[in-house]
């Protein structure tokens, strides 16, 4: 029996011994998708983790040559789908479209069906952005730093809107009233749409969220925009000045990305994080993100887990300042 007959047999022992294992061999995922891939959306239709899911699926079924399907899973604030995905099968066919609303919930819910720094896997980041901060009409403030003094001069006389309990638009504004020391009451809705209806009707008088949410609604005249809430100016709204010129520090940018079960095999996770990024390259998403409020954030999976660690303890720390409770 020759020595070279005796190692090809060895490796073929091995690598029946793997599969039988069930660990898969180093090449196992070659050919990685073989059949279609679901991103589970974990809200209703119509929603930015939609439509920028929805996007992304039309660009990865050219791409990966396999249809890739959204569907929808909406309840509890997103936690259905976002567990439905963490429970799933880790083989790269399981996807779930996320928000920054997955750390800002991480930050003050104990008992969540999953954890969202161990259970799920970062693929990619596909966007991000600053959101809007707007008045009512009525309110005495054009400016950042004449927003800041008008709250500063009448604690509690002021109500803010925000989507929910620990929304992301709730973790904006408290970050925005700790660093400027001002109380304004918290007025939380079942949406966004209720709250900027609210907004117009002077029901509330301040409403930090997305530009989609609060932008047509100031060119019609109906609310006033004061900033954005990016440290820098942004091209989402290139006319508004950051809020940090008046509240020193203060930056807050949501994101929205694409995550795995975790275990998800690397190159699994790798080669949808290059797929992923080469879309979020073309001008046609780029154009698309614009106008939705956002701007193209490719990452390496490595970086997107780093945003996500750093961003619970974070808001964690925000939320026991300001005494954030769950509902």
């Amino acid at each position: 029996m020759s020595i070279a007959f005796q190692r090809h047999r060895r490796a073929a022992i091995a690598l029946a011994s793997l599969c039988a294992l069930g660990i898969p061999s180093v090449h196992a995922q070659d050919n990685y998708p073989v059949k279609p891939i679901t991103i589970v959306v974990p809200y209703a239709a119509g929603g930015s983790n939609d439509s920028f899911a929805r996007f992304m699926a039309r660009g990865l079924s050219m791409a990966l040559k396999q249809p890739v399907v959204v569907e929808n899973k909406p309840g509890a604030s997103g936690n259905t789908g976002t567990a439905f995905v963490a429970k799933a099968p880790a083989d790269g066919y399981t996807l779930v479209a996320v928000s920054s609303s997955l750390v800002t919930n991480a930050a003050i819910q104990t008992r969540l069906p999953f954890d969202a720094a161990k259970d799920l896997a970062p693929v990619a980041m596909m966007a991000k952005g600053p959101f809007i901060v707007a008045v009512n009409n009525t309110f005495p403030a054009q400016t950042p730093k004449e927003l800041v003094a008008a709250l500063k001069a009448s604690p509690g006389k002021y109500g803010y809107a925000s989507s929910g309990i620990a929304s992301t638009n709730q973790f904006a504004t408290e970050q925005l009233k700790a660093l400027t020391g001002t109380y304004v009451l918290h007025v939380p809705y079942r949406g966004i749409g209720p709250a900027v209806t609210d907004l117009i009707g002077n029901q509330v008088q301040l409403l930090i969220s997305s530009g989609p949410s609060i932008m047509p609604h100031v060119r019609s005249g109906r609310i006033r925009a004061i900033a954005v809430t990016s440290a820098q100016p942004s091209p989402i709204a290139p006319e508004l000045p950051p809020m940090a010129t008046a509240a020193p520090g203060y930056d807050f940018e949501a994101w929205w990305g694409l995550l795995a079960p975790a275990g998800t095999p690397p190159d699994v996770v790798a080669k949808l994080n290059a797929e992923v990024n080469k879309v979020l390259g073309t001008p046609e998403f780029k154009e698309f993100l614009l106008k939705e409020g956002a701007l193209a954030a490719p990452m390496t999976p490595a970086q997107f887990a780093a945003v996500i660690a750093a961003d619970i303890p974070r808001w964690r720390k925000l939320a026991q300042q300001q005494n954030i409770l769950p509902e």
